[in-house]
């Protein structure tokens, strides 16, 4: 590799960005400027955020500094981008050919990435990976390259790290595959490390964990870290500096305390004005709509947020269980269990927000599948409007599909990406047929993209052609198009921007007091949940371990896992200095040996609406210490 040029000065920024400008030609001619003319640089041991809503240019311009713009039709037009990775030495990434950014790519500049499922390998296993990736930079033999893999696996707070080795991405959940793209950014020990939002997926605990771990390793190793995130809590926590970006332009910029104090720009101020914050709902009963970022779209227009009708549950479960088997004897009798759902009961009545939280791996999304009919429930049974899941006949659980909802995770996963938007709205209407003719289909789902706030021209676009924010609405069109009592919302708005988000919520809380909908609000928001629920069930280890009014949980937590919960919130002020979470204790895993299988304890009254189980139940004495698989 050539030296481009030489400097003596070891104070010197180990990145700086001078002029840059990026822009995209469409197929059509038109040129969209995706960054325009950024300059910015970071020193050893530092961290810069840069922060803005979706298509602001964040993620393009890491994109340049690591040269993957080189495969996509972008267009560099101006700028340098100058790295210094020893004193003395000095290069201008852009100008580096393939070969030599290779050596750089990785090893001394590492990138995780946003998607860790489109990042990922599917057809290797996470030790294939990671240990492709030492092997390639630090020319370690097979050996020593298992055992720097299973120590950076449990250094990110993966249970069971050595068998983490043989399993696959899609086996495991998307917190857990955020966390294996995490131990491979840092596992060769880079000098910069590029971090476009690494915790997006992550729950709170596990987030606020990550980024302790993140800030110790810059410590360690004098680690500069440019940071892309919508989190404002998590930008408080993380920077130094802090830039502000909108459709490719700094709009503000300076240090993180000045820059939170007092804002300039009134875009900087409506961004820190849209972050929710734990404790702003005290005193209030029910849902609040969120402030949005934009200021011409006000909520005026909103209807008034409605009452749940608490006479007889919409839906009830009463002990379900599920259990996954993951171990068996050569005779194929089973020997481990996953203990997904361990006699989970709860009931959710017509117009409420039940948000079901905990960390992944504690059976969130299970119980939200075992209610869709998506996993069997093999113990326990569900009611829907007091009529037994289990004496129901085949046609009658078809009907009930279709009266409950479901809107995943990954809205681009969950939309065939080779038919267009009318067709995956109208395609549920026509299968169950609650309407007939083509003329009708059309107007429905014209009718429906309106009642999500999108125009007919989406219609026959494809998922590719828009923005997540647009994504999440037509799966919540496409959710609504069979006109059902309840939606389970499984982590859906986890991706999005902090704008994005409270839009789509407020698009949810509208459409519930429209309509009358019930909502299984499956996250680990714990800012968001106190702002959109009516009740709150906290999930562990495939057990609820705490139930009642939002008010209750929120404003008297009793079991030491929700304090936990709250406690790791990220807090969107610079003076607010996080307690050290414990990071070298074993991990509770929801793996056990059939012949031991979990105690499920009742839970107790601690007042009318709040419930809690004992805290000396055995598999929760560590509560306080605990974090496990997400």
């Amino acid at each position: 590799m050539s030296t481009i040029a030489k400097t003596s000065n070891s104070h010197r920024p180990i990145l700086s960005v001078e002029n840059l400008s990026v822009s995209f030609v469409l197929e059509d001619g038109v040129v969209v400027d995706a960054v325009d003319d950024l300059n910015f640089s970071i020193a050893p041991g530092q961290t810069l955020a840069l922060v803005g809503e979706s298509g602001s240019g964040k993620s393009v311009s890491s994109m340049a500094i690591m040269r993957l713009l080189d495969y996509s039709p972008a267009q560099i037009r101006s700028g340098e981008i100058i790295y210094r990775p020893e004193p003395g030495q000095e290069f201008n990434l852009l100008q580096l050919d393939k070969s030599q950014i290779r050596q750089i790519r990785g090893r001394r500049i590492a990138m995780i990435y946003q998607e860790p499922m489109t990042s990922l390998n599917p057809v290797l296993t996470i030790g294939q990976q990671m240990v492709e990736v030492l092997r390639m930079h630090l020319n370690l033999s097979q050996h020593q390259a298992n055992e720097r893999a299973i120590h950076w696996l449990s250094k990110v707070r993966l249970p069971d790290a050595k068998a983490m080795l043989q399993r696959y991405p899609h086996e495991l959940s998307g917190g857990m595959r955020q966390r294996v793209m995490i131990a491979m950014a840092l596992c060769c020990e880079p000098n910069l490390l590029i971090a476009d939002e690494p915790t997006t997926a992550l729950d709170v605990t596990i987030q606020a964990q990550i980024l302790q771990i993140i800030r110790q390793l810059q410590e360690e190793m004098n680690m500069a870290v440019l940071f892309i995130t919508h989190d404002m809590g998590v930008v408080a926590q993380m920077a130094n500096d802090v830039i502000v970006m909108r459709k490719g332009q700094v709009l503000e910029r300076g240090p993180v305390q000045q820059l939170f104090s007092c804002p300039d720009h009134p875009y900087t101020k409506a961004l820190l004005n849209a972050v929710p914050q734990i404790g702003s709902m005290k005193g209030q009963q029910g849902p609040s709509y969120f402030t949005l970022l934009d200021e011409h779209e006000a909520n005026d227009n909103l209807p008034k947020l409605k009452e749940p009708d608490w006479q007889e549950p919409l839906l009830e479960l009463t002990d379900v269980t599920t259990r996954f088997t993951v171990k068996k004897t050569w005779w194929g009798k089973p020997t481990h269990q996953v203990f997904a759902s361990e006699k989970v009961s709860l009931t959710v009545y017509p117009g409420e927000t039940l948000a079901l939280v905990g960390e992944s791996g504690s059976g969130k999304s299970t119980v939200g599948k075992m209610i869709q009919q998506l996993l069997p429930i093999q113990q326990g049974d569900m009611f829907y409007q007091g009529r037994s899941f289990q004496a129901m006949n085949k046609a009658e659980k078809v009907a009930l599909q279709r009266e409950i909802q479901y809107i995943f995770q990954d809205h681009f996963a969950s939309l065939n990406p080779r038919r267009t938007i009318f067709a995956s709205i109208a395609e549920p209407m026509t299968t169950h047929h609650l309407v007939a003719g083509k003329a009708n289909v059309k107007r429905r789902v014209i009718q429906l993209l309106e009642q999500v706030g999108l125009d007919e021209s989406y219609a026959q676009r494809y998922a590719h052609e828009l923005s997540g924010g647009q994504r999440a609405r037509v799966c919540i069109a496409r959710a609504l198009a069979l006109e059902p009592k309840l939606l389970i919302a499984d982590e859906s708005i986890a991706a999005l921007d902090v704008s994005i988000q409270a839009q789509i919520l407020n698009l949810l809380m509208a459409l519930q007091a429209k309509l009358g909908l019930a909502c299984l609000f499956i996250t680990h928001d714990m800012a968001v949940v106190e702002k959109i629920s009516h009740r709150v069930a906290v999930l562990y280890l495939g057990q609820i371990v705490e139930y009642g009014h939002r008010e209750d949980i929120f404003e008297n937590p009793q079991h030491p896992y929700t304090r936990k919960l709250l406690s790791a919130v990220p807090v969107a002020d610079p003076k607010y200095k996080p307690a050290l979470l414990a990071i070298n204790e074993d991990i509770p895993s929801p793996v056990r040996s059939v012949n031991n299988p979990p105690v499920a304890q009742a839970l107790q009254a601690v007042s009318k609406h709040h419930w809690v189980v004992s805290h000396q139940q055995k598999d929760l004495d560590h509560a306080q210490n605990i974090s496990h698989g997400s």
